[in-house]
């Protein structure tokens, strides 16, 4: 048996775990996998060269390079419990679903382009848990095809979101509901605590390790940015503040169609 462990830069919170056990799930020579995530590492235990473990993390564009691959001896490997699995990624889906809504419903009321930005990045995790839950016991092709039309609806959302953003720069717009903006951040930041949580208390009890994965996460910082913004158009009552954070999330939400086409290969 081989123990190889990576170092993947850009593995900052649970979705990416989800991607990256996805990825690898046609691996045959793999028998199990750690997650560090705060400490950005992945340990993988297999059987033959670490080659082609490395090049479909490297497919992933996560930013990965190999740290060390040594033999181990009396390794035992510990049971993969699908139907806990389950259950945990339908919570995580279910707070993601919700807080797309949310903000996608309230964004649109309070004239929030940051707000619905947001949603789509909930949206984002709600494909890649969605895919995790139907990649748990499923087939490899299933997973795939599955990821390829997750990966061109959000590509046209993620296009659609930054044409109506381009069209409010150029445009009269009324100021964004500052309160909205920020009152629903502050519950969507809570939501994404809360799926942090629960991805990570069957792994550690150490209470450091979960607030690093809290305060690391991209989606807590794109909370924080639409609070930031709404506090901007309070104190500038313009609506500029809010379209630059929407066209920056919008941004991110494209970037993440690349890490799913990358899945679907």
């Amino acid at each position: 048996m081989q123990k190889s462990t990576f170092k993947i830069s850009k593995m900052d919170c649970p979705s990416e775990e989800q991607l990256i056990r996805m990825k690898l799930a046609d691996q045959e020579s793999i028998s199990s996998m750690v997650f560090d995530i705060p400490n950005r590492q992945l340990t993988v235990f297999h059987t033959g060269y670490y080659n082609p473990i490395f090049q479909q993390l490297d497919a992933l564009k996560f930013d990965t390079s190999l740290l060390d691959s040594v033999p181990v001896e009396n390794y035992t490997k510990e049971t993969y419990k699908h139907d806990s699995e389950r259950k945990l990624l339908r919570q995580v889906l279910a707070i993601n679903i919700f807080f797309f809504g949310l903000e996608l419903t309230t964004g649109f009321i309070s004239n929030s382009m940051g707000l619905v930005a947001d949603s789509l990045d909930m949206l984002a995790d709600s494909f890649v848990y969605g895919l995790a839950l139907f990649a748990v016991g499923g087939t490899l092709i299933l997973k795939k095809n599955i990821a390829k039309s997750a990966g061109y609806l959000q590509m046209i959302l993620a296009v659609l979101g930054i044409i109506e953003v381009i069209r409010r720069f150029i445009g009269i717009e009324t100021v964004p509901d500052y309160q909205t903006m920020i009152l629903i951040s502050i519950l969507a930041l809570i939501g994404n605590g809360l799926c942090l949580y629960l991805l990570q208390k069957s792994k550690s009890n150490d209470a450091h390790m979960r607030a690093s994965m809290i305060f690391t996460s991209n989606d807590v910082i794109v909370n924080l940015g639409v609070i930031v913004a709404g506090s901007l158009v309070y104190l500038t009552n313009s609506n500029y503040p809010d379209l630059i954070v929407g066209l920056i999330v919008f941004f991110i939400v494209g970037k993440g169609v690349v890490t799913i086409f990358n899945l679907s290969k």
